[in-house]
């Protein structure tokens, strides 16, 4: 019979099962993983900063991206880490990390989304209307994109993991290897009905309009694109778009395998290592793949470099 503890402020992670040959090896990988992460995003929002030729909308919308990066990793690997070195025995978290832990993954999901959708509209501008971009994508614009895209996400999720919080809890296991909304509400004994409605619709809104606004403004600029002569112009926009698409589905990819897998409870150990392996490989990827990419960013580099 499962023994109940109602309402604990102490909750077991059960994290990764990690034998002691392995343990090491997973640490530094994820200490590497994380300090790589940190140094390329603060290294992309220092770029920025001081290079004038790089204040641009489409590089300050982009920097919302490392800031996300930095924040949710931050809050979630040192955790990682920690408990990596304990025995699954000694992994306790308290309930109130707990929820900022779910927050904080919830809402470094939401925003990359979110962000991602304002930048397919700044080269929506950029494309098809460019005499209008200056005038349209003006600093007052670009500052309005950037409250809505973080606005958006955290009413979201502040209305997700609030009617998680009101639940009273009965069990103190949390099944994965950080808090997550869903693994918070499993805790509880009692009707979970409106969170699965909630977590549903959510999912579904989110998903919906960050595919919706990938549809739509891409299918105006391969219009735009296949009616243009201008080589130039067709050369650019398929650079920047292909990067901007990659990245957006490697995000929308990575969050539905976790999402199906967390209907799967049986595949829990698959579920743990894509959330970890997906989360890294996303932190750092944004970075990578907009200063290969960005022409100004390769000539700023290159300065520094010979500057040296």
């Amino acid at each position: 019979m499962e023994n109940y503890t109602f309402n604990s402020f102490t909750l077991q992670l059960e994290g990764l099962k990690v034998t002691e040959d392995h343990m090491y090896p997973v640490f530094f990988f994820l200490f590497f993983s994380y300090l790589f992460i940190i140094l390329v995003n603060v290294g992309i929002l220092v770029l920025v900063c001081i290079d004038k030729s790089l204040h641009q909308p489409m590089y300050l919308i982009f920097c919302n991206l490392p800031v996300n990066d930095i924040f949710a990793s931050t809050v979630l690997v040192p955790r990682f880490l920690i408990d990596i070195l304990r025995p699954p025995s000694e992994r306790f978290i308290s309930y109130y990390e707990c929820v900022v832990q779910a927050f904080t993954t919830h809402m470094f999901g939401t925003t990359a989304h979110t962000v991602l959708m304002i930048m397919a509209f700044d080269r929506y501008v950029a494309i098809c209307n460019p005499l209008r971009y200056a005038v349209i994508m003006s600093n007052k614009m670009v500052i309005k994109l950037t409250v809505s895209a973080w606005g958006v996400a955290f009413v979201l999720v502040a209305i997700l993991l609030g009617l998680t919080v009101r639940l009273n809890r009965c069990r103190t296991l949390i099944t994965n290897p950080y808090c997550d909304n869903a693994s918070l509400f499993k805790l509880s004994c009692e009707d979970v009905f409106v969170n699965n409605v909630y977590g549903l619709v959510f999912t579904v809104l989110l998903f919906t309009g960050s595919i919706g606004s990938m549809v739509l403004t891409y299918s105006k600029i391969t219009v735009v694109c296949l009616t243009s002569k201008n080589k130039s112009l067709n050369g650019k926009a398929l650079k920047t778009c292909s990067t901007h698409l990659f990245v957006y589905l490697v995000f929308f990819l990575s969050g539905l395998l976790i999402i199906i897998l967390h209907r799967f409870p049986q595949y829990s150990d698959y579920r743990k290592l894509s959330a970890i392996v997906g989360h890294s490989v996303t932190g750092s990827l944004n970075p990578i793949i907009y200063g290969v990419q960005s022409q100004e960013i390769r000539k700023f580099i290159s300065k520094l470099l010979h500057s040296t």
